[in-house]
């Protein structure tokens, strides 16, 4: 078997190394959150399918838990990433689009936001991330999002590794992620991926930076953002954290 070191950068994950995001991450992973968001779109509509529109849809793997549910339109900054989306789903509607400005120029029932909204890092981006949110919704609509930390409930470092095999192929991750020491409101997360395929094992670095806001932060932008909100506790959790479900409608 070969080893050698590949490259290094930011965002790979998201580029050159998405064709290994279904291996990383398998939509298997979701099967035990996803539940909690189901639950909230049947209990406030009653119809089917509900109209949802998820900003930051990535490979669509947390998505593919609702399509037999929703009629859905998904969002990503990254078409090497909705390409794999549109494997997964090739019954959703998949567009390159931005979060914080996109306008599709229709309404939606429900706009999600799953861990994606982990990437927006200043309270005008959130803010504008809401208000893009609230601009596909009609009063009544609903709105749910979940970060993975926040600056006031720190567990850091925080350190997380796994391995998954899919077939002749491996790969192990380990991440490692803490607040910037210049500016605690973001969040720094490096990776390095190990990864084994036609007989040649290699490794991969990539680097990731985040924003922390305070919980307070949360629930005042999405009430600025013209919605009622309330602050669900999460019970799956990656790790000893702590996490909301942010569930809000639209005013």
């Amino acid at each position: 078997m070969t080893y050698y070191l590949g490259s290094e950068g930011r965002n790979r994950l998201y580029g050159d190394l998405a064709k290994y995001w279904p291996l990383m991450s398998p939509p298997e992973e979701y099967a035990d959150e996803s539940p909690h968001w189901r639950n909230q779109i049947l209990t406030h509509f009653n119809k089917r399918p509900v109209r949802a529109l998820e900003l930051g849809t990535g490979g669509g793997h947390f998505l593919s838990h609702l399509t037999d549910i929703v009629d859905a339109t998904a969002v990503d900054l990254s078409e090497s990433m909705l390409e794999n989306a549109r494997r997964l789903n090739p019954e959703v509607e998949h567009i390159v689009g931005d979060m914080r400005s996109i306008r599709l120029e229709r309404t939606f029932d429900v706009v999600l936001i799953h861990d994606a909204i982990a990437y927006i890092t200043s309270e005008d981006d959130l803010a504008a991330t809401f208000a893009s949110a609230r601009a596909h919704l009609e009063p009544g609509g609903l709105f749910m999002t979940m970060p993975d930390h926040y600056i006031d409930r720190p567990v850091w470092p925080y350190i997380n590794h796994r391995t998954h095999t899919q077939g002749d192929r491996e790969l192990t991750y380990i991440e490692y992620s803490s607040p910037d020491v210049n500016n605690p409101s973001l969040l720094q997360s490096s990776f390095l991926f190990v990864i084994t395929e036609n007989g040649e094992r290699r490794m991969e670095l990539d680097h990731h930076t985040t924003g922390l806001f305070p919980v307070d932060t949360w629930r005042r932008l999405i009430e600025e953002a013209g919605f009622s909100v309330e602050r669900l506790n999460y019970p799956v959790a990656d790790g000893p954290i702590s996490q909301y479900l942010w569930v809000a409608t639209a005013i």
